[in-house]
């Protein structure tokens, strides 16, 4: 499960539970339309709560980062996960944007909104 916020072009998600593919489509429809008409979007990413991803959200993941390499400015990832700290590195390939992994919320939220 996942809950969605955005306010100007932050886009702040927090994943509850399972990580599922409905969620991550969810997730896609909210930054497409943004992008759409608004520009590239900042946002925080809070993992801590994350039990689990399904396979398909990591492949989703991968296709969406390619389609997106410019379409965001900043990315702060909240995760104590050393796996998804490096799948995050890994997915910078992808991406071109800023990107931090932190495990402090609060030093996360002010980097992304210091853009």
């Amino acid at each position: 499960m996942i809950a969605i916020d955005h306010k100007g072009t932050l886009v702040t998600v927090t994943v509850l539970g399972e990580f599922t593919l409905a969620d991550y489509t969810e997730f896609e429809a909210l930054v497409n339309y943004k992008v759409d008409f608004e520009g590239p979007v900042d946002l925080y990413l809070d993992l801590r709560e994350m039990l689990s991803f399904t396979v398909d959200v990591l492949w989703e993941d991968i296709k969406f980062s390619r389609e997106h390499a410019n379409d965001f400015r900043r990315i702060a990832i909240v995760t104590e996960s050393q796996w998804i700290t490096w799948s995050a590195w890994l997915n910078k390939v992808f991406l071109d944007t800023e990107l931090q992994v932190f495990e402090d919320a609060d030093e996360a939220r002010a980097w992304v909104e210091s853009v």
